[in-house]
């Protein structure tokens, strides 16, 4: 395999002291086969002195590359670097002719063949390095470019890119010229689209989608385009710079590894987005924050872009913050930050916890590698907090406007986190720099403490302990530590407190409701400066106080023993949802470090779920216990109480909504009770009859859940497996059959699994995923037992083989998590000393064993 080469910060600062690349005229030819596709790519630019350098691609075959007409030897390509020599200060073009490979794995040129009618699709995602797969490039965000392609496709598809596209006859289309953007960004969608088109502020707009999937992208094309236009002017109150692209495409496209990603002009989507079966209205409510989310990088992120990767906040953090504001802001959804807090958040929290923290703007992303590992929960959930919290404490006018400023002083070009503080602080008179180096140069999380104690006869006052993590994990080898990886005895917030403006809630009981807590006092805060709050009115002690009230900063809280009292019987009494999202992200992190019992948390769920009426905090609490608490906190003897748990709390919830007046709560309770099944009868039945009593019928996502957990359970078979594909040949349905054959109880089953994994590498991205879902159960341990001393080198060497995205998946979905014991930690650790993974598998791994530490000492607790 040739040597491919990850591009330094250094040289990039170099090349772009070099060079000015002005325009790629680019041809793409996607009828010459199945496996590969031509590239010819035209390339002008100019050289500011006399000096070497090169240009990045990754061919299945080089034909011919000039330079200013001079033929270069194509034997040159070192991996994916052709050198130039000799440059002289002036204009050049560079030339290119290649052949190119698709891919099966998400990046580059993926391409996809529907089992549902034979049609192919193809698809660029050029995301972070990957444009060298389609076509010669200086592959780096802060040299934009003009980029002009030209694409023939068999004759009966359809090619969308970033701009326009004209069909000029015989399967040739053109696009029109882009402005200047980063090459990171261009985007290609080739095949026989079904497409939903209109016009919205002059501009064209339009949904596309697999042929296949006409039917759903049409019964939601009204919502999809409601949102997309609600969200565009909602943006355009916002910023004073218009949308600076020619066009607003939204592509949902097959076996995409992201949720999306923010082409300028051609936005793609996962296309599991185009509903098929039955959703809950907060999942379509999440659809609705990707489309929020990724038009905000058409102005930050597209417009303004990074100018390195150490940077990437800047386009993820601000777009998450938007995604959810604007929503809220513009559209039916007005409960968006809800769903951020529930699901979001604790991600942001888990990843800041771990030994690969970063900052939110890290100053030591050296290389491309490393960069990729920061697409995060902290570039993500903890920026977007960080940008909540610095619009509570700047006031949104300010933060408007320095973000107005930042495109002005921008547009087109490149900045970096100084020039975004520079614009903050053109706009307001407080210390933006001195937040900044608090707020983002800083890892961990801090902790809130309420202390509440008498004062006088009317006044009580709270004490708010205030301190950074302590880092209670354990760090693998530091000499084979992560790029930017913190270790517990030097983490910068164990020594700094982040400042925090917070409102304190503070509740009593409901005199005239027992379930219930009324608001006394809603107490806004900064601290650390405010350590002592008083409040009142009368002499009696608060049934409950809660920090972050909410959720406006970013902050792990707890409770005083009173507190966590009432709340074993009333936090379902709190009046609202996002306040009840703050309680069990709280009760969320104690369990986690091991100052709640696991089966307390249960206990509490087991309560209150049953009255919880918000679906996002039902399906995310109900996913906390099943996954990490069954399935890893408790000890294996623990896990059939457990289960009986769940059963029975999800069978309150199905009773509670026999009436039919909560659809998305029955179908949650629906879905979860199928995956804590501990006996096959009820499901079974379900199956057999196509429908649950009462509803929902079982519509196809709900029959391959069924399937699968019955595979589990040893409640059925290959036959029953091949009827149910046929039922549903769908990629979808492909995709159920895979993860159903990998959970068969069955020493067989799960030898092909295994060699369908790791063995060979014919299964795509999206294949490999569902493979691996159903591999390992923990209701099977003593059966995949042998497997788990096999999985490190395994998953070492496919990732090796078949790049990122596979390495991504080998270490997120085919790691055995539930494999809580020292013994599985000793081989991970050993795997992080000497064998050597690449980093994208070192990232997961690292992190997947500090969870099991976590695991492993909740369960001692």
């Amino acid at each position: 395999m040739a040597r491919m080469s990850v591009l330094t910060r250094d040289e990039a600062q170099n090349r772009a002291r070099l060079l000015d690349v002005h325009r790629y005229t680019i041809e793409l030819d996607l009828t010459t086969g199945d496996e590969t596709f031509d590239s010819r790519t035209l390339i002008t630019f100019s050289a500011r002195t006399d000096a070497d350098t090169f240009v990045e691609l990754k061919p299945a075959e080089l034909r011919s590359v000039t330079l200013d007409g001079q033929p270069l030897d194509t034997d040159t390509l070192d991996g994916n670097r052709l050198p130039l020599k000799n440059l002289t200060a002036g204009a050049h073009e560079l030339r290119v002719d290649a052949s190119m490979r698709y891919s099966r794995t998400g990046e580059g040129m993926h391409r996809f063949t529907d089992p549902t009618d034979g049609e192919t699709y193809v698809y660029t995602q050029l995301f972070l390095d990957d444009v060298q797969r389609v076509f010669a490039a200086f592959d780096q965000p802060d040299l934009k470019a003009v980029f002009e392609l030209t694409v023939t496709a068999p004759r009966h598809w359809t090619v969308l890119a970033n701009g326009i596209t004209e069909h000029t006859g015989d399967g040739v289309w053109r696009a029109a010229a882009t402005p200047l953007i980063s090459t990171y960004l261009v985007a290609v969608a080739a095949g026989p689209w079904h497409s939903v088109r209109t016009e919205h502020r002059g501009l064209p707009f339009g949904i596309h989608c697999r042929r296949s999937l006409a039917p759903h992208l049409d019964t939601d094309a009204d919502e999809l385009l409601d949102i997309t236009r609600a969200c565009f002017d909602r943006y355009h109150e916002k910023f004073e710079e218009p949308y600076p692209f020619d066009s607003y495409d939204q592509a949902f496209v097959p076996e995409f590894n992201a949720g999306a990603m923010e082409n300028p002009g051609l936005v793609t989507f996962r296309d599991e987005f185009v509903y098929r079966s039955a959703v809950t209205d907060t999942e379509r409510q999440t659809r609705a924050m990707v489309i929020a989310h990724e038009m905000a990088h058409m102005w930050f992120g597209d417009l303004v872009t990074l100018r390195w990767w150490d940077d990437i906040w800047l386009n993820e953090s601000f777009a998450e913050y938007m995604g959810y504001q604007t929503l809220t802001e513009a559209t039916r959804f007005t409960d968006t930050w809800t769903d951020f807090g529930v699901t979001r958040k604790p991600w942001g929290y888990d990843a800041d916890q771990r030994p690969s923290t970063h900052p939110v703007a890290p100053k030591d992303v050296e290389d491309t590698a490393s960069a990729l590992l920061n697409f995060d929960g902290i570039s993500y959930a903890k920026g977007a907090s960080a940008l909540r919290q610095l619009v509570v404490w700047l006031g949104e006018k300010d933060f408007l406007a320095g973000i107005n400023t930042h495109f002005q002083r921008h547009r087109f070009g490149n900045a970096g986190l100084a020039d975004f503080i520079d614009s903050l602080a053109s706009a307001t008179e407080r210390d933006v720099h001195a937040w900044a180096d608090a707020w983002l140069r800083t890892t961990g999380v801090d902790t809130l403490v309420p202390e509440p104690r008498h004062g006088d006869n009317v006044y009580w006052h709270l004490d708010i302990a205030h301190h950074g993590d302590p880092g209670i994990w354990s760090a693998p080898d530091p000499d084979k530590s992560l790029p930017g990886m913190t270790h517990a005895g030097t983490m910068v917030s164990a020594g700094s407190k982040r400042p925090h403006r917070v409102a304190i809630g503070v509740y009593d009981h409901d005199l005239h409701d027992a379930a219930r807590l009324i608001l006394r006092d809603r107490i806004e805060a900064d601290l650390p400066a405010d350590r002592n709050v008083s409040f009142s009115p009368g002499g009696t002690r608060p049934a409950l106080v809660v920090l972050n009230d909410g959720d406006l900063t970013y902050a792990k809280i707890r409770f005083d023993a009173d507190s966590l009292d009432t709340l074993r019987t009333r936090l379902s009494g709190l009046p609202d949802a996002l306040t009840r999202a703050v309680v069990w992200n709280a009760l969320r992190d104690a369990v986690r470090d091991g100052d709640l019992p696991a089966g307390d948390f249960l206990d509490i769920a087991r309560t209150h779920l049953p009255h919880e009426r918000d679906l996002a905090l039902v399906q995310g609490v109900l996913a906390f216990a099943s996954v990490h608490i069954a399935g890893r906190y408790l000890t294996p003897e623990q896990r059939p109480a457990a289960l009986a748990t769940l059963t029975a709390l999800c069978r309150d919830l199905i009773r509670r909504t026999e009436d039919g007046d909560n659809p998305g709560l029955r179908l949650i309770a629906v879905r979860q009770f199928i995956e804590v099944a501990a006996h096959p009868d009820t499901i079974a039945a379900w199956l057999a009859d196509g429908t649950v009593p009462g509803g929902p019928e079982l519509d196809p996502e709900l029959r391959w859940r069924v399937l699968a957990r019955l595979a589990v359970l040893g409640a059925t078979d290959e036959t029953v497996i091949a009827a149910e594909l046929e039922r549903d040949p769908s990629a979808t349905g492909q995709e159920g059959a895979a993860r159903c054959r990998a959970a068969l109880p069955d020493e067989d089953a799960k030898a092909r699994a295994w060699e369908a994994m790791f063995g060979s590498d014919d299964l795509s991205n999206y294949l490999f995923t569902a493979t691996a879902q159903g591999f390992w159960q923990p209701e099977q341990a003593d059966l995949v037992r042998p497997y788990v001393s096999r999985y490190y080198k395994a998953a070492v060497a496919v990732a090796a083989r078949r790049g990122p995205a596979i390495a991504e998946a080998a270490g997120r979905w085919a790691f055995p998590a539930h494999a809580v014991d020292a013994e599985t930690l000793k081989l991970g650790e050993k795997c992080l000393r000497k064998a050597d993974p690449i980093p994208a598998l070192r990232r997961k791994l690292a992190d997947q064993l500090d969870d099991l530490r976590r695991a492993l000492r909740v369960q001692q607790a």
